[in-house]
């Protein structure tokens, strides 16, 4: 028998964190499941047009299978944020996984059984868009949902990095795979990327989060999600400003950088050294920012986005190759900086039940005007010249830039301070545009 006056055993150790307590279940579930698609999809880019061009096709056929793709990702955004603000977005995520499963999975078998038709590709590209459209707003607002307080910026700096860190590897891996097995097995590879990442996000716990309410109707929540940023001049402007700078960037990069490559910098290898100083420089910039956290967010979020006019500026000159490589790792860091500043204040500013319409609108004004630039390219260096049209495109990037600093909320809006470990309550929509202001507070990713 244990005598009374017997001492209690002594504690056992408290076993060690293998994560920082702001990674969370959710946070780690996302992360993970993001880098093993992303790893997959960048793989996938360079195989579907290895695809399209061993079935027979040119460099417009890869851009018709490319443009169907994002076509139909333009066309059911709006309707994706809705319709995860709708749902839990967890089962919003999953269904846009298995629709990509299934799709890729058909373009690889498609592949590697032989002669695959341009419309069969095209088609497949465009389910591939469509699931990307619910997907992409589900997963921001999932995203934000699973971090707060002070610790939000570095858990999205972090999520950021991890996906630079994977889209340079997987482009690298990619381009391997289709060199040693052909296109086919890597988008086979991308298809089971998106099951094990699909599988995955059934696990994430959403009973922390509110239920929704009823609303109106779809159409009636699309135009709250457009209530919420018309109401909000910081956000309605950096999303314009986007819609030009994504737009003009990606036309430089995609359609004039590869033919100055061609033509000054040796070919496609220096091309390719460049862009992957680009994903060097992403990847360090999201570690300057699990430090960094600047106190007026848009303001130096919105200066960094300078500096993506000087890759459009050194292909004008042409630079040489070091110089180049130097921009575009520049060019990285700062992208990283916009990014993490970005996300930490859509996470701060709006409420949790709108986070995926507002995405929604964002990721919309990213992409809209993408398929325009890129197919006036060619029509502008026939008109202006090449060099012109490079120059055309860095001052685009200063002018909507500089715009935008013209908006009081974008230089005053300022992060919130909140106690480690503590939820910040997403503020309510506010009913008057002056009751935005965030001059009086004290105060991140895609």
């Amino acid at each position: 028998m244990t005598s009374a006056a017997a001492s209690p055993p002594p504690p056992a150790p408290a076993r060690p964190r293998r994560r920082p307590a702001w990674a969370g279940r959710n946070y780690t579930l996302l992360a993970v499941s993001a880098f093993v698609t992303t790893l997959g999809a960048h793989g996938a880019l360079i195989a579907s047009s290895f695809a399209v061009l061993d079935a027979g096709g040119d460099g417009g056929d890869v851009g018709l299978v490319a443009a169907a793709r994002t076509l139909f990702l333009v066309i059911f955004l709006l309707v994706g944020g809705a319709v995860a603000d709708r749902l839990p977005r967890h089962h919003v995520m999953v269904a846009a996984n298995a629709l990509n499963f299934l799709s890729q999975g058909a373009f690889a078998l498609l592949v590697l059984q032989g002669d695959p038709k341009l419309w069969q590709m095209m088609a497949l590209s465009a389910l591939g868009g469509t699931g990307q459209a619910f997907f992409n707003p589900a997963a921001e607002g999932m995203l934000m949902a699973s971090v707060s307080g002070e610790q939000a910026s570095r858990a999205f700096a972090l999520f950021r990095m991890g996906m630079s860190g994977a889209a340079v590897g997987g482009a690298a891996l990619g381009g391997a795979m289709v060199a040693a097995l052909g296109p086919g097995w890597v988008l086979a590879v991308d298809a089971a990327a998106f099951a094990v990442a699909g599988a995955l996000r059934m696990f994430l716990d959403v009973s922390h989060i509110a239920p929704r309410e009823p609303g109106g109707g779809l159409l009636a929540d699309m135009r709250d999600g457009w209530r919420e940023v018309v109401g909000r001049p910081w956000l309605w402007a950096i999303v314009a400003q986007f819609s030009v700078v994504v737009a003009v960037v990606g036309a430089a990069e995609s359609v004039f950088g590869p033919l100055v490559a061609r033509d000054e910098l040796g070919g496609a290898g220096p091309w390719g050294v460049a862009l992957g100083a680009f994903g060097v420089g992403t990847i360090l910039g999201g570690l300057l920012m699990m430090r960094w956290k600047p106190r007026r967010l848009l303001f130096a979020a919105t200066l960094s986005v300078f500096s993506l006019a000087l890759p459009s500026a050194a292909l004008a000159v042409p630079v040489p190759l070091g110089v180049l490589i130097a921009v575009m790792f520049v060019s990285g860091v700062t992208i990283e900086i916009f990014g993490v500043s970005w996300i930490t204040a859509l996470h701060q500013e709006i409420p949790e039940d709108k986070l995926s319409r507002v995405s929604a609108y964002d990721w919309f004004g990213s992409v809209a005007m993408v398929p325009l630039a890129t197919a006036l390219a060619g029509p502008a260096e026939s008109a202006f010249g090449r060099t012109a049209s490079l120059w055309g495109c860095a001052a685009l990037v200063v002018l909507a830039t500089s715009a935008v600093l013209c908006v009081p909320d974008v230089r005053a809006l300022r992060r919130r301070p909140a106690a480690a470990g503590v939820e910040v309550p997403a503020p309510v929509a506010p009913a008057a545009p002056e009751a935005t202001s965030p001059r009086t507070k004290d105060v991140i990713p895609h």
